[in-house]
C-alpha cells in the first residue's frame, strides 16, 4: 500500500523514511509571457476611426477609447493593453485588417512586456 502524507505548511508532501510512502511535489508552473499591444499614431487615419478600433476590439468605452486616441495622437505611440501571446497577435492581425479593409494606414504592434 502507498500513502501520501500532505505538509499542510509547505503545501508539498512530507518526507518519511518508509518505502510504502509515495512522496508527490508539485510542479513550478510559470505563468506565459505577456505582450503589449501599440498603437502608432499616422497623419491620415481619422481619430473617429481610432475610437471606433478601440472599442469595436478592446472593449473600452467611449471615454477610455478617446483618452487612447488622443495619447496616440500627442505622443505618436500608446500601449492599448497587455495580453498573452496568442490574444495580442489576434487582436492586431484584426485591427490591422480592419484598418486595411477600411483604406486607414493606422499601425497596430505587439512587443513583449
Amino acid at each position: 500500500m502507498v500513502k501520501y502524507i500532505p505538509n499542510q505548511l509547505t503545501g508539498g508532501s512530507e518526507h518519511v523514511d518508509d518505502p510504502s510512502v509515495l512522496t508527490i511535489s508539485k510542479p513550478e508552473i510559470k505563468r506565459p509571457p505577456l505582450y503589449k499591444i501599440l498603437l502608432l499614431n499616422d497623419d491620415f487615419t481619422p481619430m473617429e476611426f481610432v475610437i471606433v478600433v478601440l472599442s469595436k476590439f478592446f472593449g473600452l468605452n467611449h471615454s477610455e477609447s478617446v483618452e487612447i486616441m488622443l495619447t496616440v495622437h500627442k505622443k505618436g505611440v500608446a500601449v492599448i493593453g497587455v495580453f498573452a501571446f496568442e490574444i495580442a497577435e489576434t487582436k492586431v492581425t484584426q485591427v490591422m485588417a480592419f484598418a486595411r479593409a477600411n483604406q486607414h494606414p493606422l499601425q497596430c504592434t505587439m512587443e513583449k512586456e
